[in-house]
């Protein structure tokens, strides 16, 4: 063997080496279903069942603009006394697509008093998961 070719075979072998350890030694994997996004792709875990409507408000991103407290920020209006101008159905049927709710003139004037915000869809959460929310909303 020439030299060129024995550097090359220690370095491969020391390539493989380092590799098999590195495998060996790697800390399990969590779930990847399980990811930091505060709005989940797909449709939220079982563990949603378990959640308040509150909690899932807060693991979908909801107090994130609207507040902790849900009377409202500099970026969405409150989420308090919506009894006055919903439904229950209304309501989901809102959460699953604001964007066809847009035309109406309480909705122009929430354009105007928080520009540049954009209410997400969630299109993506179970009928079930938002009318748990809805109700919650709804309370007196």
């Amino acid at each position: 063997m020439t030299k060129p070719q024995i550097w090359l075979a220690a370095f491969l072998f020391l390539f493989i080496f380092l590799f098999v350890l590195g495998r060996l030694t790697r800390a399990p994997r969590e779930d990847k279903k399980q990811s930091s996004n505060p709005v989940p792709q797909g449709e939220m875990s079982n563990q949603s069942q378990e959640l308040s409507p509150k909690d899932m408000m807060g693991r979908l991103g909801c107090t994130g603009c609207h507040g902790v407290d849900l009377a409202g920020t500099m970026k969405a209006p409150p989420l308090t006394n919506l009894k006055e101008n919903w439904s229950k159905d209304k309501l989901i049927n809102y959460l699953r697509n604001p964007e066809s709710f847009m035309d109406g003139d309480r909705f122009q004037s929430f354009k105007e008093k928080y520009p540049g915000t954009i209410m997400p869809s969630f299109n993506n959460i179970s009928v079930q998961e938002l009318g748990k929310i809805a109700e919650f909303l709804l309370k007196p």
